[in-house]
This record gives structure tokens, sequence and C-alpha cells, in this order.
């Protein structure tokens, strides 16, 4: 490896050449600037962006480089939302799992990886800190890896390593990772989190998302003994149960007494809490999600969100209408491996309302919307009116159940419309 200016070590990017970069709250910002730089030297350079929080729109999106850079997002990121909105890239559906997959195979091509990673350890090796999910499959198929060495990731074990030697051009930056601070939970939350906390059992094994949701249900955790925490995202809501040795792993099958992640997004004390921590690593996004490793977990606990639910129970978490805002990341995979798992159970959990106070329980889903978990794998809708348990239950029964934990201000709109739907079967249930 030889260290060199940004604007040198992007010289090894190629037109007409497939670039994936890195994401998390990691976006090798100081490469990803010197690239664009780069605009009128290249052509046709298709860009691949994971799950990604960025501090503004990424420079690439641009309408000057729209014939450059061709976005192809594996997950539509807060950096390049507008830009695929506005129908100058586009993203690609497929679960977050499967993704290292398409990589590995060469459905998607990857020429060069574009990594921002720590400084080298004693052997040579760096990590790749905060984000292992796509970037393991990615460097392992990527002809060429260009890095930026940076004092302010952490040192993180498992996949996400890489030795000094695999990479061809790197570039030395202080550059602050994305901080992302824990969402104080509403009251609305905490109802929500109670609910689910409720029928969490000791030596469960979680899965949860990011936001106030996922927060409250750990706030609520305290109380519980011998947790593990298998998951695609790990963020600051964590820090108190594995500080205070709720979370110690102890019954878990997989990698027992070790905190398992894929990526992590939090403030820099989440940050400084990984750096060189052993009893915590980074995997492959395909390991992490693979459901029938999940499964081998006892009493796995998955709790995810949602944009929306219909009345038999289909879930849209990546759309608004036909407007993508998102992606499938790992609810699919999670809920399908923890329904699988001995004593598992699988949740959606949203506020009745919107911000805007529109009801996240439909009738129909919004014209345009994607079904990211479908009726048949759904078995808990939560909101802060109490628990719709669904698994097992026949059409009109799931209505029923959904509508009673529906905001009371559509509960009569919705029960029309399930009495139109399922007409005698609906009405007699009451």
């Amino acid at each position: 490896m030889r260290f060199t200016t940004a604007a040198e070590a992007v010289k090894l990017i190629c037109p007409h050449s497939s670039v994936y970069i890195q994401g998390s709250t990691s976006i090798p910002e100081v490469l990803v600037r010197a690239m664009t730089d780069r605009a009128a030297e290249l052509t046709d350079v298709t860009l691949y962006s994971g799950f990604a929080v960025g501090r503004a729109d990424a420079p690439y999106c641009s309408p000057e480089y729209k014939d450059t850079f061709l976005v192809n997002s594996l997950f539509v990121a807060n950096n390049i939302r507008r830009w695929l909105a506005q129908g100058y890239g586009q993203s690609t559906p497929a679960f977050l799992g499967e993704i290292p997959g398409l990589f590995r195979d060469g459905t998607l091509p990857v020429d060069v990886a574009i990594l921002n990673l720590s400084r080298p350890n004693e052997e040579g090796y760096c990590s790749f800190g905060v984000s292992a999910d796509l970037a393991v499959s990615a460097v392992e198929c990527a002809r060429t890896v260009i890095a930026q060495v940076n004092t302010a990731m952490p040192f993180s074990y498992g996949d996400a390593v890489i030795h000094l030697s695999r990479v061809a051009a790197a570039v030395e930056v202080d550059d602050p990772l994305v901080e992302v601070p824990s969402a104080t939970p509403t009251d609305i939350e905490r109802r929500i989190g109670n609910h689910i906390a409720e029928l969490i059992p000791d030596g469960a094994t979680l899965q949860i998302g990011v936001g106030g949701i996922p927060n409250a249900v750990l706030a609520a955790l305290t109380g519980h003994k011998h947790l593990g925490l298998h998951t695609e995202a790990m963020t600051d809501g964590v820090l108190p149960l594995l500080k205070s040795g709720v979370i110690d792993n102890s019954l878990k099958r997989v990698m027992p007494g070790v905190t398992v992640a894929s990526l992590a997004l939090g403030s820099r004390r989440l940050y400084d809490y990984m750096d060189y921590r052993k009893d915590l690593v980074m995997k492959d996004v395909a390991w992490t999600n693979d459901p029938f490793r999940i499964r081998e977990n006892p009493r796995v606990m998955a709790i995810n969100s949602a944009v929306e639910v219909d009345l038999t129970g289909q879930v849209c978490a990546d759309s608004v209408g036909e407007r993508i805002i998102s992606g499938v990341g790992g609810q699919h995979d999670f809920m399908y491996g923890g329904a699988l798992s001995e004593g598992g159970k699988t949740f959606i959990a949203i506020p009745s309302t919107t911000p805007k106070g529109e009801s996240k329980i439909k009738a129909l889903l919004t014209p345009g919307a994607g079904v990211v978990t479908t009726r048949h794998m759904v078995q808990h809708i939560v909101t802060e009116y109490g628990v719709a348990h669904l698994r097992g239950r026949n059409l009109a029964q799931r209505a029923r159940a959904l509508i009673a934990v529906a905001h009371p201000s559509v509960r009569e709109e919705l029960e029309k419309a399930a009495c139109e739907r399922f007409g005698y079967s609906f009405l007699r249930l009451k």
C-alpha cells in the first residue's frame, strides 16, 4: 500500500468501471469528493451504495454529473434520496443479506471498493470499523481497493478487517464519523416499547432496529436477564444493557458470549465502546442476516418498523406510495429467521398515526406501496393501543385485531372497509 493524496488515489478509478462506496456512518467522504472532482476525466461510472447516513447530499448527485456517475442504490440512503426521486438514479430491490451474493456471482460486478478504515494494528490490519455489512463482499470481489485511513474509525473485530497489502492506495485523514444521536422515545413510543417488552422472555436473542421505538423497547428491558444480541444494526440504545450485563449473550447458540452486528450507527460513545473490543464482532451481512443462522439462536425477538400496514397484515416499509425512501434491509431476513427460531417472536412496531395524523393501519396499502413483509409472515403488529396477534388468524380475524390497535378516529372507517371486504365472517366476530 502507498499513502498519497486523495486526488492521486482516485486516479485508480477508470471510465466505465463500477465502484462500491462504503456506508453506515462511515462514508469515505474525502475520497468521494476527490472522485467527484475527477468527473471531467470519467464517464459511465456505476456507483453502488448501501445503507448509509451522510452529512449532506452526495457531491456526485448533481445534474452536471448525470452522465458521469450512474447511481445504483442498494438501499436508498438520505444522501442520495432526492437524486433518485428526481429520476437520475435507480435502486435495485434485494434483501440486504442477498446483496453480497450479487457481488460474488458477478451479477453486480465490482471493480473498485472505496473504504473508510481504522488505523492499522501491530500486524498491519485495518478495520472497516462500523460498516462490515456489504463492504466485506465488495472488497472480496473488487480488483482495486482505495481507502482513507481514519483516526476517527474504531477498530472492530470479525469479518471487518483488511491487511494493508490489499489496499492499492490510501490517504491519511482525521474525519469524524457521522453521529446519529440516540432518539429519546416519545410517550407513544414508550407505550409501544412496554407492550413489546412484556412479550420478551429472559434469555431472548434480540434483533432491533433504529429510532425511538427500538430505544423504548431497550429501555423497558432493564429488568431482564441473559439477553443476547444478534442484529443487523447496532445503536447507542444497547449500551446500557451491555454495560449492566442484561445483554451478556450467555444463552445464544451462535457465537455465545459475543455481541454480533453487521453495522453500527450512533454517537461517539458507541464508536469508542466498539474500539478493540473482542466480545463484539462485525460480520458480513450475508452471515448475520442468513435466516437459517438466525433461527439457530433460541427465542429470537425480531423487532422492526413500517410505513404502513393493511388490514390483512401486509407490511410496507420501504416506500411512500410509489416513492422509494429506503430499502428492504434485513426486515424480511429477521422476520423469517425469528419465526423459525425455537420460541421466537416477530414484531412490527408502529405509532398508530403519522406525524401528520394519518393512520398507519389502512384498509388497503397506498397505491404503489411495496410489500416488504408479506401477510403470511407477520406475527404481531404493535401500536400504542396494544398488540394485534396475527399468527394463525384468518383475514377477518386479522382485520378485527388490527382495528383494535388502530387510532380511535379511524376505527369506524376501517370497520366499514372490513365489512365490505370480508362480509359476515367479519361481522360475526363482534
